[in-house]
């Protein structure tokens, strides 16, 4: 239960664990339970989701009139819901990354400048594109009526990846403590732990989209470890980061489609 309550201060604001003295070893084994904070975050969406629909199917029956809330609107709603409770997390890796790799020529010109909290360019196209392709591919769930599912199946498959990365993939910066502590206590438990619970989200969608979006986040994952690797010589926090909302968008992107 503490790598539940560990993963959920790190991942999200909701304070479960203020009293709980938290360091690098205990958010590294509460990695195991990220799929299941993932998973979590979207049943708060998609309770947001269905108590909208159902408020707007009480609306109708007591005005006489039909009473339809646009998709588009409801999922920059729901988008904006998830942004709130994880702090934008994961997207502040992204911009990170972008502008990194975007702008440094060398591996130490990449760690300096994600070291940056200024975002640059780079960064700020990376959301815009990431959150545009969550916000339409939600629409186009929500118009389907797929969106229950997909809220909550997307972003626990998309955390598995993080103990994953974070196992086989060296820390690219020198080990001062903070992430690069945190990684070293990622084990085989906790990948095992981690990838039960985000492959047992899968049935939420059926196998046949499942497998498709599975063989999604292993490709896109495998991208960016390659990149990593090549540009900076292993993993950080934001580039962790960065690929769980590619994973996370191209999942939903891939269920929009595979819903038609």
């Amino acid at each position: 239960m503490r790598r539940f309550f560990v993963a959920v201060t790190f991942l999200t604001r909701i304070p479960v664990a203020r009293t709980l003295e938290i360091g690098a070893a205990d958010v590294g084994r509460s990695a195991a339970c990220f799929p299941l904070v993932g998973a979590g975050l979207g049943a708060i969406q998609a309770l947001a989701l269905w108590g909208s629909l159902h408020l707007a199917a009480h609306a109708s029956q007591a005005l006489a009139r039909s009473v339809v809330l646009p998709a588009p609107v409801l999922s920059v709603l729901i988008t904006a819901i998830g942004v709130c409770i994880t702090r934008g997390l994961h997207l502040d890796g992204l911009a990170d990354m972008a502008d990194g790799f975007g702008g440094g020529r060398t591996a130490e010109d990449i760690l300096r400048i994600m070291r940056d909290h200024a975002i640059g360019s780079f960064g700020a196209i990376a959301v815009i594109i990431v959150l545009a392709l969550k916000i339409t591919s939600i629409a186009v769930l929500v118009e389907r009526g797929d969106a229950l599912r997909f809220l909550v199946f997307a972003p626990a498959l998309a955390r598995g990846s993080i103990a994953i990365l974070g196992f086989f993939l060296p820390y690219a910066r020198p080990v001062e403590g903070g992430l690069g502590s945190s990684l070293q206590h990622i084990g085989r438990l906790e990948v095992a732990v981690s990838s039960i619970i985000a492959l047992a989200a899968l049935i939420l969608v059926g196998w046949r989209r499942a497998a498709i979006c599975l063989v999604v986040v292993l490709i896109a994952s495998a991208v960016n470890a390659r990149i990593c690797m090549s540009r900076i010589r292993g993993i950080t926090g934001d580039t962790l980061g960065a690929n769980v909302e590619v994973c996370e968008a191209l999942i939903l992107a891939a269920g929009s489609i595979l819903s038609s």
